[in-house]
């Protein structure tokens, strides 16, 4: 099966959130918790958890500050958010850690992971679990959105969903009112206004989501979903080089140089430095023109072919030493109130997992305002970022 194929169901009715005040949120009450999650609220009082997360995202690191206040008032949890650039670091600690025989005393308690890092924590034995389904908030969990599947690798129960990403271009209306529709258009727009356009260096995260959206566009009968076949992998790439091989020379700095990170490539259309910026969040741009960080009349938008689309997880490693703590912190981050905040575009704007529609009359009016999502494309299998990046490296690295 084609992955390109847009999957209508993958997020009907999922939705972005009304702001709402502290004080309504925090009188909606939860269903009393079984005694099996009472004991485990019992032992996390007290514990540290080290939360291993991306933090290049003002919006995202004021969300976890907020979110540390209330765990250490509600359950008396310490959250210490560790900032990584990417968190293939992480992975590549638990790993060395596993081999030097450390298998109680990690230095990480809490991961946000997805894709191919989950692929490989999963396949080296190097996560805590099955959790998932034992938490309160599961419940509520919209079992229509691939809440079971990262990146078409089985979760097994080994993480949790927290959000939903799109990739998605951030454009100003002021200055381009009618952006690119689709990859030939953006091939146009570049040769027209040179230097105006980019995207992350691979294997940054948001620039790998370029080259495998580019891949979805520009080919067909490639199955995607599959791992990669190294005997054709290179015919069923070829017309994604010619496009990147056409492109590059139209790019900022010539396509020679490559911004960092997706949160350079907002500081630069925020300085007017280019006319569009990449991000996995659809919902960024209220929060982000409020702190400045996006100009007044900043929009999202997707192509003609649809938004790369994947929900991102909360993972326990298995040498945790916080694991009850870390499974309380992450109920809490599924909870209605947490994913309300989370997805207010006064805050974050990452759209919620929960489905709405089934949740109590009260904690359902924290949702009234809906908004849907961009057309959806699946992820395709793991291996195929790891091969995209790889031969990109080849060929442009230099």
């Amino acid at each position: 099966m084609r992955l390109r194929i847009i999957v209508p169901t993958l997020l009907a009715g999922l939705c972005l959130l009304a702001p709402m005040a502290n004080a309504e949120l925090s009188t909606i009450e939860s269903p009393t918790p079984s005694a099996d999650w009472q004991h485990t609220e019992q032992q996390a009082k007290g514990q540290t958890v080290y939360f291993n997360a991306w933090g290049g995202s003002t919006q995202v690191n004021n969300y976890l500050d907020w979110a540390t206040k209330e765990l250490q008032a509600r359950y008396g949890i310490t959250l210490k958010q560790v900032k990584v650039a990417d968190i293939a670091e992480t992975v590549n600690r638990i790993q060395a850690e596993k081999t030097a025989g450390n298998t109680q005393n990690g230095s990480a308690d809490l991961l946000w992971v997805n894709g191919e890092n989950f692929n490989v924590l999963k396949q080296n034995g190097l996560l805590y679990g099955p959790f998932a389904a034992s938490l309160p908030n599961w419940r509520w969990v919209d079992k229509k959105l691939p809440v079971t599947q990262d990146f078409t690798v089985p979760t097994d129960g080994f993480e949790a969903p927290w959000g939903v990403g799109q990739l998605v271009f951030i454009h100003d209306m002021h200055t381009m009112p009618n952006p690119p529709a689709d990859l030939s258009a953006l091939l146009n727009y570049a040769k027209v206004h040179p230097g105006r356009l980019t995207y992350p260096r691979p294997p940054q995260f948001h620039g790998s989501s370029f080259l495998k959206t580019a891949l979805i566009g520009l080919t067909s009968g490639v199955a995607l979903d599959k791992p990669v076949d190294p005997a054709t992998f290179q015919r069923d790439t070829a017309p994604l080089w010619a496009y990147l091989d056409a492109l590059h020379p139209y790019l900022w700095r010539q396509g020679k140089v490559f911004p960092t990170s997706d949160a350079q490539m907002i500081q630069m259309l925020n300085d007017n430095e280019l006319d569009m910026a990449i991000t996995f969040n659809p919902g960024i741009a209220p929060a982000a023109i409020a702190a400045g960080s996006l100009p007044p009349d900043a929009k999202t938008y997707a192509l003609n072919q649809g938004a790369l689309t994947n929900v991102h997880f909360l993972a326990i490693p298995f040498n945790a030493r916080a694991k009850p703590a870390a499974q309380v912190v992450i109920n809490f981050l599924m909870s209605p109130e947490a994913q309300a905040r989370k997805a207010d575009g006064a805050h974050w704007g990452d759209p919620s997992i929960l489905d709405v529609a089934r949740l109590p009359a009260g904690q359902e009016a924290l949702f009234k305002d809906r908004k849907t999502l961009f057309n959806a494309i699946a992820e395709p299998h793991p291996s195929w970022q790891v091969a995209l990046d790889a031969e990109w490296q080849k060929r442009y690295g230099h």
